[in-house]
């Protein structure tokens, strides 16, 4: 999803500790489909109650929230709020691409192949409203807030990066284009992930500010959101035969988007015109934010993860004691969560 600007920035690798009482923005939507994608069985399957309803979702904001409390770093979740007109074809080519890894998911493991079944499980996620309602409710009965953004969750995230809020976090990197100053990677993932050799390697939570990653590649705010626009955004397809080296030396090379655009190598394909992309990553919409943080509702949680969704008692009960003890150890020796 997104632009991808690993090949270019090496991230910097820290521990949670680094992140000790900082309140992260977590991209919501980049989060849950990331918990779709990888709370999994063996086979690719999602987690489910016995009346079928994934349950995947849920599972990773209960448990892997406690992990962050626990660790002294405070979320806040941001929702995606009207999909912009920029990104409906995008969207619609996601979906399609999800309805053909399920297809093939299926077929691959009425034949046994188990391992290729599951990669192909993974992309075959679908987030619906009522996931988005649950996960929302959850997060109010657990006391992490959480913001509606008027448009793109990541836009809105970025623009509340300040005092308050230390960074974003997310898996994708749009966020810097839109001019978050600080983002965290690898925050709600697992602790080890398997490589293409079938080997299984630690993943480390990663930092990267935007001022740095400026000044690494020579490039000023404006000329990153170029450079996004030739490697392909949600908003834009990338330029064809132009990989990240070469789309940064034509950036380089032109200094602006109309000279970029001048190029004979800049060939937009994109039904969306490159100033509506480019003024929707320097000018996007979003608001003022304010939130705080509650008390966890045991009684709540309990209902909606024991009673509506058949997790197991004892283990909910067990992960609501670490809940109560992390907030509790917040509050009594670091001041108020507020």
């Amino acid at each position: 999803m997104g632009v991808n600007l690993g090949e270019l920035v090496e991230p910097e690798e820290i521990e949670f500790s680094d992140l000790n009482d900082r309140v992260i923005a977590i991209d919501a939507m980049n989060t849950l489909y990331q918990f779709l994608s990888i709370i999994r069985q063996r086979d690719g399957t999602p987690l489910k109650d016995s009346d079928g309803n994934i349950t995947s979702h849920l599972s990773g904001l209960f448990y892997r929230n406690i992990n962050l409390l626990e660790k002294n770093i405070r979320p806040v979740y941001v929702f995606d709020g009207a999909m912009p007109d920029l990104k409906q074809k995008e969207s619609s080519e996601r979906r399609r691409k999800r309805e053909e890894a399920e297809k093939e998911w299926k077929k691959l493991k009425e034949e046994g192949k188990i391992s290729e079944a599951y990669s192909k499980a993974t992309q075959s996620s679908k987030l619906t409203g009522d996931m988005i309602e649950e996960s929302k409710e959850l997060l109010d009965a657990m006391g992490i807030p959480w913001v509606q953004a008027s448009s793109e969750g990541e836009a809105q995230a970025a623009f509340m990066v300040g005092d308050e809020v230390y960074a974003v976090g997310s898996q994708d990197w749009d966020c810097m284009l839109f001019g978050a100053d600080k983002m965290v990677r690898n925050l709600t993932s697992r602790k080890t992930r398997k490589t293409s050799s079938g080997q299984r390697k630690e993943v480390k939570q990663e930092r990267i500010e935007l001022e740095e990653v400026l000044e690494e590649l020579g490039l000023s705010r404006e000329q990153l959101v170029m450079l996004g626009m030739v490697m392909g955004t949600d908003f834009n397809d990338g330029i064809h035969g132009i990989g990240p080296k070469k789309g940064l030396e034509m950036v380089k090379d032109y200094g602006s988007l109309e000279g970029l655009m001048d190029d004979e190598d800049f060939e937009w394909s994109s039904d969306n015109s490159p100033e509506a992309v480019y003024d929707f990553f320097m000018n996007p919409p979003v608001e003022k934010a304010e939130f705080e943080y509650g008390e966890p509702d045991r009684e709540k949680i309990t209902e909606i993860l024991v009673n509506k969704r058949e997790f197991s008692n004892d283990r909910v009960e067990s992960k609501i004691k670490d809940l109560e003890k992390a907030i509790e150890s917040r509050q009594s020796g670091l001041g108020s969560f507020t």
